[in-house]
């Protein structure tokens, strides 16, 4: 399957908004991130990144820390057919995650931590990635 300039752009906006928080001074102490998943109003996905001060994979109110967030500063992915339902949205962004991972320029700030999940606001928080 080849890549389309779509996904190359969504890539390139989602790692410059994720260099970007990663650059600023985050506060000590964070042990998980999770990308906060929202569908928004303008046919887009929304992300958000939060940072928690705790982690429980049994328990998902971890997400729910304002200890550190993104706020209103959001990543926006307009929803294009091939991703269009909910489910293929997940997946698509996990990917993006899991590529930054690998190849993002700080990927390894996110890996510093204990855990990182991913998930719509109101479901279910899939953990990517654990020590």
């Amino acid at each position: 399957m080849s890549v389309t300039n779509e996904q190359i752009d969504n890539f390139k906006l989602f790692s410059d908004w994720l260099n970007k928080t990663l650059e600023q001074k985050l506060p000590k102490g964070i042990i998980a991130f999770n990308f906060n998943l929202y569908e928004g109003a303008e046919e887009t996905y929304d992300i958000q990144l939060i940072g928690s001060d705790e982690f429980d994979e049994a328990d998902s109110d971890w997400t729910c820390t304002d200890y550190f967030t993104t706020g209103e500063d959001i990543c926006y992915i307009r929803r294009t057919e091939d991703i269009k339902p909910w489910e293929k949205g997940l997946d698509y962004i996990t990917s993006m995650v899991n590529r930054y991972l690998d190849e993002g320029k700080n990927g390894n700030i996110l890996k510093d931590v204990s855990a990182i999940g991913i998930g719509f606001v109101d479901g279910d928080i899939e953990i990517i990635y654990s020590k």
